[in-house]
């Protein structure tokens, strides 16, 4: 039965390790923990054992290949190791009865003609010793010799080696001594033009590499598997590191006015709008929504070699639930007035605390908004949404003095950030885009009349 030969675990962070040299060659009979190979890592080399006593019956990787923890180099073949035992048992017994089989002392070495060929079984006489020690004399005429006289152990001789230019092409380019078979040369010899066309066929697929061991947990440590979401939201954010020339501006906004505008106004919208509650939310996307407007590469996306701009706005809307945070999208936000925003915002994080939100609630937004205020943060470079161009962050509301009018007054101030895709969107679109949203946070009534 063969057993496999598996690349060990090679120590901590070292997955992978390259196949130095091969001590055992294919065919040759191999003990239980003997030396097979030589793994060199970049820290160690690492000699791996036989798994158990046998016959190396296959090399599956090739010196010099890279090869990852658990895959398999090879097969031992332990039924051809002890087959080979009783083989070389009985090719050494004939020789042995041979050689003890007495003869008479007068006896003269017979003389074998051409035409009379000496039978492989007849004894030799007493007067010459067994074969091997000291042979007897060579007889004066010629001899016929049977091929089964030949000695069991003799090696064939070798009819497919290759010509001395190929060996030196089969050396440069690491080819696999077997990978060739029989050439094309006289006696089967490889030439230069059988190692050619080796290496101009096509490649083979590579095989897929083995799954990588789960790492050992700590007794302290607790493995809990993604959710579906929260893959998704990992995939997309990593998307946008690795696809999209990032970049964030930074601005702030005085607070006053719209704080002012809701101590004013909370009660009686509440009551208009049944228990819609009015908050910051709505005034910053609804000021996100004119700028938009004006600028519309900050709500634009590219596909490809082209720049898709949308002549609508689906907002994303940052809220908080067990799973993370996660980004829903209010549907044609720019149609809707503060009381639809605030619904839909309202709507959005009772979900997402109940883990009801799903993949199509998080899709098709053009723009985004964050607001890591409310968990203390006083400034961040958010993360694009791809295949968004641009996201708005929003932070806490700290009074700090400010110089109003020739003179210090404390105001409630905010800092905005605003990240984008340099490849799309321009440093002056950016910027311009964030003023434009600080003038209509300040003043309320620039998004009423719609300027």
């Amino acid at each position: 039965m063969a057993t496999e030969i598996v690349v060990p675990a090679l120590g901590e962070s070292v997955t992978t390790a390259t196949v130095a040299r091969w001590i055992k060659q294919q065919g040759e009979t191999v003990a239980a923990d003997e030396p097979l190979v030589e793994l060199e890592t970049d820290k160690v080399t690492v000699e791996v054992n036989a798994p158990s006593g046998g016959v190396l019956s296959s090399i599956a990787v090739p010196e010099g290949t890279e090869v990852e923890v658990g895959s398999i180099l090879g097969l031992v073949d332990g039924a051809a190791g002890a087959a080979a035992a009783p083989a070389k048992a009985a090719a050494a017994s004939p020789l042995k009865s041979v050689a003890r089989e007495p003869q008479p002392a007068s006896a003269a070495p017979p003389r074998v003609s051409a035409a009379e060929p000496r039978p492989a079984a007849e004894p030799r006489p007493a007067a010459n010793p067994p074969a091997g020690v000291n042979p007897p004399p060579r007889p004066l005429g010629p001899v016929s010799r049977p091929a089964a006289s030949a000695p069991a152990s003799a090696a064939p001789p070798a009819t497919h080696a290759p010509l001395p230019a190929a060996a030196k092409m089969i050396e440069d380019n690491k080819v696999p001594a077997d990978a060739l078979g029989t050439g094309t040369g006289k006696d089967g010899r490889i030439t230069k033009g059988d190692v050619l066309d080796f290496l101009n066929r096509p490649a083979p697929a590579p095989a897929a590499p083995a799954a990588k061991p789960p790492r050992q947990d700590e007794p302290r440590e607790q493995r809990v598997k993604m959710t579906r979401l929260r893959r998704t939201i990992a995939l997309r954010l990593k998307e946008a590191q690795n696809n999209a020339a990032m970049l964030t501006t930074f601005n702030e906004v005085d607070m006053s006015a719209i704080m002012a505008l809701r101590a004013e106004y909370r009660d009686a919208f509440e009551k208009k709008h049944h228990g819609v509650r009015l908050g910051f939310m709505s005034v910053f996307v609804r000021a996100c929504c004119v700028a938009l407007k004006e600028f519309p590469a900050v709500n634009a996306e590219i596909d490809g070699d082209d720049i898709v701009y949308k002549n609508f706005v689906n907002m994303g809307i940052a809220v908080g639930g067990p799973t993370g945070l996660v980004v829903p999208v209010i549907r044609d936000a720019d149609q809707l007035g503060f009381a639809g925003i605030e619904a839909a915002i309202s709507d959005f994080g009772t979900r997402a605390r109940d883990g009801a939100l799903k993949l199509e609630d998080l899709a098709g937004g053009t723009f985004s908004i964050t607001n890591g205020g409310i968990y203390g943060s006083l400034m961040s470079t958010p993360i694009l949404n791809p295949p968004q161009s641009a996201i708005l962050g929003m932070h806490k509301i700290q009074e700090r003095p400010m110089v109003v009018g020739g003179k210090i007054e404390i105001r409630p101030m905010m800092y905005l950030a605003v990240s984008y895709d340099h490849r799309i969107v321009d440093g002056k679109e950016a910027v311009s885009f964030l003023v434009r949203v600080k003038e209509g946070v300040e003043d309320p009534r620039r998004l009423l009349l719609d300027i």
